[in-house]
């Protein structure tokens, strides 16, 4: 145990049926060989014989945060995927879902229940919010304090692997997302013994941001690294979706993150194929750059809130908090976002109160992560309400059909392809005094929206802590049989079958600078995109009430459109692909 300030280190096992002193060495970590104890036995560290806490490295705590470490057997597990080698990451159609919410259950063995319809559906990935032993039952899963052991609330860890054995029986990827910017608020004591995983240089929303440059940094890299290779290796996880980190502060060169992405990808060449996304707000997209004598890049690709915030700002007319960077004139910035992937490439953003971005033209639309939902956008809403609910469901369809159709890779949120009714909202179990000041400060957050700028309104968000308001998050799965949640699922379904068909064989290896995209009038444009193989992709859209009396007949064989395909004309709200291919091959 790598405790740099503690004064003593015991192990105590098993409740303290035996108590052990550990050895401090010169670099920080205690150590000690304990003998008589196997699988299924539990222990704590107890910090200068007083506080009791879990390993910070625990593989299972089937008490919670608060409670003893389990020791797991890690190869008992008897894997089936041993034919696995993942899939090309442009076949990639992600499917986001929060395991507690997923089913009824929320279990790791209950969503295995569910993979055949994520098949039926189209997906080729899962993608599983944090799994970082939280407080509590419920939690979205940011507010992790041991980073190497899965939410005993959903299971053993032998459950996540029969998950993604499962998984990779369907030819799915599963994905895991997670945060290596800071630790979550309560069971985290790693302020008594090792202040040093944080620095005290800078604070990220969620406090103390954790320490990959100072002094002592090198075990806290070290921790997390192989954290990542952790769950690659031992869980067989696919790719990994690294959260917000624009919020990772590190001086150092080469940085934790290049590191990380370097480490990585070597581990696992000739093997099987593994991807690595990120939120990054800051747009930078150096770290999406190829190498320049190959095809291989240090991150896949990058979540495009861009792309989502100037959809969402067409389709819904909102243009609060973040959404007024592109209140102007939102058309505008989605062809950008839908031609180059980032709309902020280095101009000034209002909301921010800076410039951000830097150029994305060098990169493949691949590059980029491309949805009109996920679990921020839904959930970090006072009410959680999803698009579905915002809009009619011919926007719904149109923006359908945009997201799932682009040469971006698409990631719908769970319940998405059926506009399921339950919302998605915040959700916590914390002590009282923590849950208090969490359901208080969610109100105060939103106090700047005239709708909720009284008490009265404010009393109409639901409280994160109650268990009602995690319960109402759940997803309910009968209804995708209903009317009018059917006739949506079908056209996801349609959508889906298209793009494995027509497009996903035809963006390996994308040209750079083969998009060309046309402003028709207000709210009417054509972009054009050039494939792998010499074909080209055609995307007309008409994102307005109006009808657009300028539509121009698309060139090739028509895949999908919203409307009649008109060829002069366009009802409201329509989109229209078609493929049209190469002169030599007719």
């Amino acid at each position: 145990m790598w405790a740099p300030s503690a004064q003593r280190v015991d192990v105590v096992i098993d409740g303290g049926r035996s108590t052990h002193p550990l050895s401090r060495g010169d670099d920080g970590f205690y150590r000690g060989t304990v003998g008589g104890i196997g699988p299924g036995s539990r222990y704590q560290f107890r910090i200068n014989a007083e506080l009791l806490v879990a390993d910070p490295a625990s593989r299972y705590q089937p008490e919670g945060v608060h409670g003893p470490s389990e020791i797991i057997d890690e190869q008992a597990y008897a894997w089936q995927d041993a034919n696995w080698r993942g899939r090309p990451w442009e076949t990639t159609i992600l499917y986001e879902l929060h395991i507690g919410t997923f089913t009824d259950a929320g279990t790791y063995r209950a969503a295995i229940e569910q993979l055949d319809a994520l098949v039926d559906l189209g997906i080729t990935a899962i993608e599983l919010l944090p799994l970082w032993e939280s407080p509590g039952t419920r939690n979205w899963g940011y507010d992790g304090v041991l980073p190497y052991a899965p939410e005993h609330c959903y299971g053993h860890p032998d459950d996540l692997k029969a998950l993604i054995d499962a998984a990779h029986a369907r030819s799915l990827m599963v994905f895991l997302d997670v945060v290596y910017n800071h630790f979550g608020p309560e069971g985290n004591y790693l302020h008594t013994y090792s202040p040093e995983f944080f620095t005290n240089r800078v604070h990220t929303p969620w406090g103390e941001a954790l320490n990959f440059s100072d002094p002592g940094s090198e075990s806290v890299r070290r921790f997390f690294l192989e954290n990542a290779l952790y769950w690659l290796d031992d869980f067989h996880f696919d790719g990994l979706r690294f959260d917000a980190i624009h919020e990772i502060y590190d001086a150092s060169l080469p940085t934790f993150l290049e590191e990380l992405a370097t480490t990585i990808k070597r581990s696992f060449i000739g093997k099987r194929e593994v991807h690595l996304v990120v939120e990054n707000d800051d747009n930078c997209s150096q770290i999406l750059s190829r190498h320049r004598t190959t095809t291989d890049r240090r991150f896949d690709a990058q979540w495009n809130d861009d792309a989502h915030h100037a959809l969402h700002v067409t389709a819904t007319g909102e243009i609060d908090h973040y959404y007024r960077d592109y209140a102007q004139d939102p058309i505008a910035d989605l062809m950008r976002a839908l031609s180059e992937g980032f709309v902020y490439q280095g101009e000034f953003s209002q909301h921010r109160g800076r410039c951000r971005g830097s150029v994305s033209t060098c990169l493949p639309l691949t590059s980029f992560v491309f949805f009109c939902q996920n679990h921020d956008q839904i959930g970090n809403r006072a009410l959680g309400d999803r698009l579905g609910h915002l809009v009619r469901p011919l926007i719904l369809q149109a923006v359908a059909a945009l997201v799932t159709l682009s040469p971006m890779i698409p990631l719908i949120f769970m319940g998405e392809e059926w506009n399921a009714s339950s919302p998605f909202l915040f959700f916590c179990d914390f002590p009282d005094e923590l849950a208090q000041r969490v359901t208080e400060g969610r109100r105060r957050e939103f106090s700047g929206f005239p709708q909720f700028a009284n008490s009265e309104g404010q009393q109409r968000i639901p409280d994160p802590a109650l268990l009602s308001t995690f319960l109402a998050a759940k997803l309910r799965w009968a209804e995708r049989s209903e009317p009018p949640h059917a006739s949506l699922l079908a056209l996801y379904r349609t959508l889906f079958a298209l793009r494995r068909r027509e497009i996903i064989p035809r963006l390996a290896r994308l040209p750079e600078h083969g998009v060309q995209s046309t402003r028709l009038d207000a709210r009417s444009f054509l972009v054009s995109y050039q494939l792998n193989d010499r074909s080209r992709l055609h995307l007309f859209a008409n994102l307005g009430e109006d009808r657009c009396l300028q539509a121009p007949p698309l060139p090739g064989r028509l895949l999908f459109a919203t409307d009649a395909a008109n060829a002069t004309s366009a009802a409201p709200w329509t989109v229209r692909w078609s493929l049209q291919l190469p002169a030599a091959s007719g």
